[in-house]
């Protein structure tokens, strides 16, 4: 099978209040800041808009970026709350970690959610999987794994 895809990119979140984001992801998270840029009106057509101006931040963890949009104009749109995880689309990020309730703890002091009525254990042939669900600023679902090993 061929492709001419050559590597996943990155993801592109818009943000509300863009200093809050870039502390929650990387003080709270661990990302590290890569690229910004200040977008304008070359790019209107692309993203289907009249007219635009916005600030654009490059952040990555590993091999994964995420590109945080604070749109100046048109303003951002839209609530700040999770959406369904049945809705098509995407439905949520995803991030191991060490240490769930030490990385739950970083999402709350950042100003996320966490939603411990989502808190799951499971025994997986003896090795104890655990997951909880929660959102950055924007209701971004982010799912917390903590795997043995």
């Amino acid at each position: 099978m061929s492709s001419h895809v050559q590597a996943f990119s990155h993801f592109g979140l818009c943000v509300t209040d863009l200093d809050q984001s870039l502390a929650f992801y990387c003080q709270g998270l661990g990302f590290e800041p890569t690229m910004s840029h200040d977008v304008g009106d070359d790019y209107a057509r692309l993203m289907e808009l009249d007219h635009v101006t916005l600030q654009s931040r490059f952040i990555a963890l590993g091999t994964t970026s995420i590109e945080l949009l604070h749109f100046v104009e048109p303003p951002a749109g839209g609530e700040p709350e999770r959406r369904p995880v049945n809705k098509l689309g995407l439905t949520h990020l995803s991030l191991r970690v060490d240490d769930i309730d030490a990385v739950a703890a970083d999402i709350a002091r950042f100003g996320g959610t966490v939603l411990d009525d989502t808190r799951t254990t499971i025994d997986f042939h003896g090795a104890q999987l655990d997951f909880v669900y929660c959102t950055d600023p924007n209701g971004v679902r982010i799912e917390l794994m903590q795997l043995p090993g």
